[in-house]
C-alpha cells in the first residue's frame, strides 16, 4: 500500500466528469492505496479523481474518527433518490485544504453501487454518511465544494483557500 498524492484545486482533473469503471478493471491496489491515503490525510472519504484517476470510484469511512470504522468502497455508484429534508453542514475537502464550507444537501440518499467484489449493493444513508457520499459523488461528476456555494460564499471560501496556500510551511 502507498499514500498517493492528492490533487489540489484548481487541478483540471477535479473539474472533469469521470468514466465508468469497466468490469475487467483490477482495482485492488488502487482501492488499498486510496484507503491508506484517506486515513493518512486524515479524511473520511476520497474519490478516485482526487488521486488522478478519472474513474467512478470512491472510498469512505464516515465513522472511523469516533469509533469502529465502517469502510465502504463504491464503484460506479448511481444515486437513486434524495430525501426531501435538507440540512446545512460544514464540509472540508482533502483537495481544498484549509477550507470548511457550509453546504446545503439532502439529509438522506439512496444509491446503488458495486462493492469491491463487484457485487451490486443498494443502501439508504442518512446524516453524516449521506453528506460524505454526496460530497464524494460530486467529485465523480467534476464538482468540488466551491461549486455548491452561493456566489458570495464561494468568493469568501476561495479567499480562505488562497490565504491557506500563502501561509509559510
Amino acid at each position: 500500500m502507498a499514500v498517493l498524492p492528492i490533487l489540489q484545486w484548481p487541478d483540471a482533473g477535479l473539474s472533469t466528469a469521470c468514466a465508468l469503471v469497466a468490469p475487467q478493471e483490477d482495482l485492488g491496489t488502487l482501492i488499498a492505496d486510496m484507503f491508506q491515503t484517506m486515513y493518512a490525510a486524515p479524511g473520511r472519504g476520497l474519490a478516485a479523481p482526487q488521486v488522478g484517476v478519472l474513474k467512478r470510484l470512491f472510498v469512505m469511512d464516515a465513522t472511523w474518527k469516533e469509533g469502529p470504522g465502517t469502510p465502504l468502497v463504491m464503484i460506479n455508484p448511481e444515486i437513486l433518490t434524495f430525501g426531501a429534508e435538507l440540512a446545512t453542514g460544514d464540509e472540508g475537502c482533502l483537495s481544498i485544504p484549509g477550507v470548511m464550507a457550509a453546504v446545503l444537501r439532502p439529509s438522506t440518499v439512496t444509491l446503488r453501487w458495486q462493492d469491491e467484489a463487484r457485487c451490486w449493493q443498494t443502501g439508504t444513508f442518512d446524516g453524516f454518511a449521506a453528506r460524505c457520499i454526496q460530497h464524494e459523488y460530486d467529485h465523480l461528476d467534476g464538482l468540488v465544494t466551491f461549486d455548491r456555494l452561493v456566489p458570495e460564499a464561494r468568493v469568501e471560501a476561495e479567499e480562505t483557500y488562497r490565504r491557506h496556500l500563502e501561509r509559510p510551511a
